[in-house]
């Protein structure tokens, strides 16, 4: 498949014009943008600006309220609870960080549930949020089923990932973002756009058959056999019946019925160090930890060995000077205004 190499920020301003055009205000296009490109200048463009075509066609069918009144209710000294009103997840869950990033600053920690969301994007722009201020941030979310749990030969599960982030002194900070299956969907459908095929044990038929055709894939497979699908039902529960919401099969798909509202949910929570211990002394053993790690002997295969986030970061710092690369189709579509 053709790919371009652009400006983030050209694409970042296609984006934001692309949502304009449908009454998206001004301000949620900017940062729906932003989080896109954010995930497109780490080189994960499963969740990037490839995605922007989608959720156009779920607005304009329904699925999606183009000017949600988004309200944050505060239950307690370090909970509360965001209502999204079906608006675009990324504002969303952007609110709810947030709200639990002013808690944990004052009261040590910070948890908020989501309600009445829609996909939301990378997890890791909201947890680096909460590192880039010396808190350590957590995200979930569920979604609907694609994943057949340890056993089974039918979905059930979502990818549901999971993502954290964490500061460091002089290190960058540690962000691990990760689907509880073996693979995001997302990268089924950019090896299928690619006309790529897919490792063995990423996804499997109609009959939980392993499959390497990204076309005939059906359901995913967790990671990790038993751990992984016990992990996303623990997403589920704490994104999904936390926050009033459904879970696994009951969960309105992301790529059918478009007219239908999402009805998501999520779970952010902030974590404040310097109510537990030393902050300079936890910074500073987090660069400990990350230069110590890298010293451990590689693998043979392996050049050394990296730290979760690493290879992402390293993608951001040469897309934001060379720009990032998108499929062709994605960006002559963001062109059509």
């Amino acid at each position: 498949m053709a790919t371009v190499t652009v400006p983030f920020t050209e694409i970042q301003k296609l984006i934001e014009k692309k949502l304009a055009s449908v009454s998206v205000s001004e301000e949620h296009a900017a940062k729906i943008a932003e989080i896109l490109v954010h995930a497109d200048l780490r080189g994960v463009n499963s969740h990037g600006a490839l995605r922007t075509e989608h959720y156009m066609k779920r607005l304009t069918a329904g699925g999606i309220n183009p000017a949600p009144d988004i309200s944050f209710n505060q239950t307690g000294p370090v909970t509360g609870v965001v209502d999204g009103d079906d608006g675009f997840g990324h504002v969303i869950a952007d609110t709810a960080m947030k709200h639990a990033i002013e808690m944990a600053k004052s009261n040590g920690v910070g948890m908020v549930t989501v309600m009445n969301s829609s996909h939301c994007g990378a997890l890791s722009y909201f947890v680096q949020e909460a590192a880039e201020q010396k808190l350590i941030g957590i995200a979930m979310t569920h979604t609907d089923k694609i994943v057949v749990p340890f056993g089974g030969k039918k979905s059930f599960l979502g990818t549901n990932p999971i993502a954290y982030g964490v500061p460091a002194k002089s290190e960058k900070p540690f962000i691990l973002d990760m689907a509880t299956s073996n693979v995001a969907l997302g990268k089924i459908l950019q090896h299928k756009e690619e006309g790529k095929n897919i490792p063995e044990g990423w996804g499997v038929d109609e009959a939980g058959a392993a499959v390497t055709d990204p076309a005939k894939v059906v359901s995913l497979m967790p990671f990790g056999g038993p751990k992984g699908s016990g992990l996303s039902m623990i997403v589920d529960i704490f994104s999904g019946l936390l926050a009033g919401m459904a879970f696994g099969p009951h969960i309105n798909s992301m790529y059918g019925d478009l007219d239908k509202k999402r009805k998501l949910g999520h779970y952010f929570c902030a974590i404040n160090p310097s109510f537990f211990t030393d902050t300079e002394g936890f910074l500073e053993q987090m660069d400990n930890m990350i230069k110590e790690i890298r010293e451990v002997p590689a693998a043979e295969g392996f050049d050394r060995v990296l730290v979760p986030g690493e290879i992402e970061q390293k993608n951001e710092e040469r897309s934001r000077k060379d720009g990032v690369q998108i499929a062709a189709t994605t960006y002559e579509y963001l062109k059509k205004q």
